[in-house]
């Protein structure tokens, strides 16, 4: 029972939205003429344009740091906190006086990741699905080196504000279940190096220092000996 519980619970995963997530959002209708003035919309004014063709194209809408987004007509929605599903339910509900049969169509279009410290790959990587788990990121930055700390991952995570850190031990299974298994937009993945990593890097510049001042007192007692 409880096993499909966390399984449920898994597949239901959604992120929420924050402030400076960019999103696209489209609003549709089966009368396209109805849904227009709801859509953001910018005409290209560069060498090549063309007014008989339009040359139009959706705009991207940006969540201020209030949490709201500026929809034509419809005023300011405030969509910071919710989930994709709620933020749809939620602008159809505002729509439902001005268009009964609106689909609204919305993606996070600045859904990324960052993967540092002991990986192979180190860097941030945009993510087209908007759901990665944890072992997902690492996979994407080529796993742990043989110096990385599997059991002491740190995560830190941005959340109405305030930066989160939490530790992860994915050598245990049941961090699965954890409410960080999943990341969301702008988490940072740090992979900590292990004592052999850290005792190799303080013993590194030290022996350095060391053999160089052995070749140079060999050196002094060639020179004074001759």
């Amino acid at each position: 029972m409880q096993n499909s519980q966390n399984e449920e619970a898994t597949n239901s995963y959604e992120p929420y939205l924050q402030a400076d997530d960019v999103l696209l959002l489209i609003i549709s209708s089966e009368n396209p003429e109805i849904a227009a003035p709801y859509n953001l919309k910018s005409i290209s004014l560069d060498d090549n344009f063309d007014e008989s063709k339009g040359n139009d194209k959706i705009q991207t809408y940006i969540i201020d740091t209030n949490g709201n987004i500026e929809i034509p007509i419809l005023g300011s929605i405030h969509l910071a906190g919710l989930t994709k599903t709620e933020a749809v339910l939620k602008i159809k509900e505002e729509l439902k006086e001005h268009v009964k049969d609106a689909v609204v169509n919305l993606r996070i279009l600045n859904f990324k990741i960052s993967v540092l410290g002991e990986v192979s790959k180190p860097g941030s990587y945009a993510v087209k699905s908007e759901r990665i788990t944890i072992l997902e990121a690492l996979s994407l930055a080529g796993d742990l080196t043989i110096y990385g700390k599997r059991n002491n991952i740190l995560l830190i995570r941005e959340q109405n504000g305030n930066k989160i850190m939490e530790r992860i031990d994915i050598t245990k299974s049941d961090f699965i279940n954890s409410p960080y298994y999943y990341l969301s937009q702008n988490d940072v993945v740090y992979v900590e190096p292990n004592k052999t990593k850290v005792n190799a890097s303080l013993i590194g510049p030290n022996l350095t220092v060391g053999l160089s001042a052995i070749s140079l007192i060999i050196t002094i007692i060639a020179l004074t000996t001759r």
